[in-house]
């Protein structure tokens, strides 16, 4: 006769296998993540802090308050805390999408414009090779067929001559010697009334700064604008009376 197999009281019970507890994601989180999901989360918590000199620069403004044009201009100077040299910025929140406005600035912007023209056939050649060595480009309406060719290639990087931008016009030695003396073209983002400009250096005397914001505001038309605001490339933002 074979042994019988004494089977214990319980043994069966120890195989079973206990059906696994669901664990929250936030537990499994912390569990994979250990301190370091921990950390993110409180940071998440506490949002974008800034520096301490950038909070005491702030305190120099008043909140809310719009000030007025030779004020403000001084307060970018004031408040820029940037080690390198910051430009002057502006912000306009205008009254519609696809407003678009010729600024005549009185001054240097701090960056000059390559400007080429499409009426020279050494233009053409270059673009056919892909060298772009120009900012701007200018063409007669005349000579857009000659450009079709390299739509793929202008278009993407924003140099396809437009009647919009300005870039397309009956006279473009006339436009290219006005972008030259500081004249610019403006215009709102696609989907949104706002338009967004440098109008100088920090570095700038104040009276070249508030020049070109006159401009500025006088380009795009007082009636035009709902609001705007200036600041430094680092540097809080102030409100200008308009």
């Amino acid at each position: 006769m074979g042994k019988k197999r004494i089977t214990s009281v319980g043994e069966n019970q120890k195989k079973e296998k206990k059906p696994e507890e669901k664990k929250s994601v936030k537990e499994v989180t912390e569990k994979e993540q250990g301190k370091k999901g921990k950390i993110r989360r409180r940071k998440a918590a506490k949002g974008k802090v800034r520096g301490k000199k950038y909070q005491k620069t702030v305190t120099q403004l008043e909140k809310g308050k719009k000030y007025p044009l030779k004020e403000a201009v001084a307060l970018l100077k004031k408040t820029s805390i940037s080690r390198f040299e910051g430009k002057a910025e502006a912000h306009l929140v205008v009254k519609k999408v696809g407003l678009t406005a010729k600024v005549n600035f009185p001054y240097s912007t701090g960056k000059q414009k390559r400007i080429a023209i499409a009426d020279d056939p050494e233009v053409v050649e270059k673009i056919k090779k892909g060298q772009i060595d120009f900012d701007v480009l200018l063409a007669n309406p005349k000579t857009m067929p000659a450009l079709l060719p390299y739509a793929k290639t202008l278009g993407p990087l924003g140099l396809m001559p437009n009647p919009k931008n300005g870039t397309l016009v009956e006279n473009p030695q006339k436009a290219a010697e006005e972008m030259g003396k500081g004249a610019a073209i403006v215009r709102t983002e696609k989907k949104a009334p706002l338009i967004h400009l440098v109008f100088g250096q920090v570095s700038q005397a104040e009276k070249e700064l508030q020049g070109n914001l006159q401009a500025v505001i006088s380009g795009v038309g007082k009636e035009n604008i709902k609001k705007i605001v200036i600041c430094a490339t680092m540097g809080p933002g102030i409100n200008v009376a308009v």
